[in-house]
């Protein structure tokens, strides 16, 4: 495992390679966690992928996976496996802002209960990833504290929001992450620099523990470098969970959990793929249009039938999808008024400020707290909601839902999952869409629909030169195992 120089080569290591190396003794759990915080002191400077390190906290777990390995003892396959999670999932102890400056204080309380899952399979964690504050954003340029650099060209964006999660899988800054997806945000930021990102069924993996941004579309995925690695995360932090009541139990015959890690390929290669016209318009980029076209040449040569399919309420989705986000981001972010959740300072307390008012408390606490995309989301929501515009925008919006629901229920009658673009561009470079929020907004436009409808997605890099640009594979609700399997295939031939 060691280059040359005699120093440790972590460049392109995976979960599998990873758990490989560990039970061979090719290196311990703390020598390789020790080389990864190694390789993200020296190059994350330039990135910017991570917020912060949790050093102390990950070789103490490093070494508790050793001691078990020395033991004897059975290791799960992610024992020790070195992992980035996103800002807004919760790890008791340590220090959770969603990148906002209204929880630049706050301390979590209890672990997220995907954290609780992978800290039971003895998963070390590196630290906190930079995102799109509260998740809003498709860029990583939103965030309070820094914004991160695509490690594939610098001069661009990683997507967003879950961009620094992204960015350290790609640039080998962990084996694998954790991100989050509302709208597209796990998917985006694999597309843009060239990894894998699986977008779970909505109630598949337990939204406890997760700061919310939009509670009925929110929800957490794994960002790896192989469709493999997708599936060994989401299975281990799928499934029910008392504390989340959308969550369900992914029973074999529903999920085809059985077949997540060793998919039955002859089934697989029986699947029917849809492609929907909607998707192949002229907004798309031509190196994304080639790059798709070419991969569905691949899955042809592989055995794969294809069928054109509409999905006619596509159209529809972004407007759909901008007033029922902000509607259930402004009752969601009403909780953080800057004096719960630790925003003001020991020195600045509420016993202190007895002269003001509560409400110019608020309105200090939440103005300098919050960020401009995320204060223009509360008071778009805020609007969508208030009397005379509720049956207008938000009831509307939820019929809309319902139709773009439909379509997919309709198709998935004739194929068995869809093939699509993840975004109708590769990276755009940094500073070339802030100044226009409807430009970044349609970022998201072939993502979207994906989330109102609570399917299952990924987001798979495509094999081209130059800047990377994935495809999107949809499955019916709870069948990962379909989409994940046929990434496999791709992947092996």
């Amino acid at each position: 495992m060691n280059n040359e120089l005699g120093i440790m080569d972590i460049h392109g290591l995976t979960i599998k390679k990873f758990h490989q190396g560990l039970v061979s003794k090719e290196f311990s759990a703390f020598e390789i966690t020790k080389a990864f915080f190694d390789l993200v002191k020296s190059r994350d400077k330039e990135i910017g992928a991570y917020l912060r390190l949790s050093e102390d906290a990950a070789l103490e777990r490093a070494k508790i996976v050793d001691a078990e390995l020395n033991s004897g003892s059975k290791l799960s396959i992610l024992a020790g496996a070195p992992l980035a999670i996103k800002d807004n999932i919760l790890i008791k102890g340590e220090k959770t802002t969603a990148a906002s400056k209204i929880l630049e204080n706050y301390t979590a309380s209890y672990d997220a209960t995907v954290i609780k899952k992978l800290k039971n399979s003895g998963a070390v964690f590196l630290g906190k990833t930079n995102m799109d504050e509260f998740a809003m954003g498709s860029s990583t340029e939103n965030s309070a504290f820094q914004k991160t650099k695509n490690p594939r060209d610098l001069e661009r964006v990683p997507g967003g929001s879950s961009g620094g999660s992204a960015a350290a899988v790609v640039a080998d800054m962990a084996v694998a992450a954790l991100g989050s997806d509302t709208g597209g945000s796990i998917r985006q930021p694999a597309n843009f620099c060239g990894v894998v990102g699986l977008k779970p069924t909505y109630g598949a993996v337990s939204r406890y523990g997760l700061i919310a941004m939009a509670s009925s579309l929110d929800q957490i995925g794994p960002i790896t470098k192989t469709v493999e690695d997708a599936a060994i995360l989401f299975k281990e932090i799928s499934g029910r969970d008392k504390f989340d009541a959308t969550s369900v139990d992914l029973n074999p015959p529903a999920s085809g959990e059985d077949e997540l890690l060793n998919p039955n390929f002859e089934k697989i290669k029986k699947l029917k793929i849809g492609l929907p016209k909607e998707y192949f318009t002229a907004g798309l980029s031509k190196e994304t249009e080639n790059a798709v076209s070419e991969t569905i040449k691949q899955l042809k040569n592989l055995g794969f039938e294809f069928k054109e399919i509409s999905l006619p309420h596509t159209k529809y989705a972004l407007s759909c999808y901008y007033i029922i986000m902000p509607a259930e981001v402004s009752a969601n972010l009403a909780r953080f008024d800057g004096i719960r959740y630790s925003r003001i300072h020991p020195h600045e307390s509420v016993s202190n400020q007895h002269k003001s008012a509560l409400s110019e408390i608020y309105l200090k606490q939440r103005g300098e707290g919050f960020g401009d995309e995320v204060k223009r989301r509360i008071i778009l929501g805020t609007f969508v909601l208030s009397s005379g515009y509720y049956d207008a925008y938000y009831s509307k919006a939820q019929k809309v839902r319902q139709l773009i629901k439909q379509d997919f229920e309709k198709v998935f009658q004739e194929v068995d999952v869809i093939l699509t673009p993840v975004s109708p561009t590769p990276a755009f470079k940094i500073g070339e869409k802030t100044r226009d929020p409807l430009q970044m907004y349609l970022e998201d436009i072939f993502t979207i629909p994906v989330n109102l409808a609570g399917l299952p997605a990924i987001s798979i890099p495509t094999r081209t030169k130059g800047l990377p640009v994935g495809f999107q594979l949809i499955g019916k609700h709870f069948h990962e195992a379909d989409i994940l399997g046929i990434g496999q295939w791709y992947e092996r031939n």
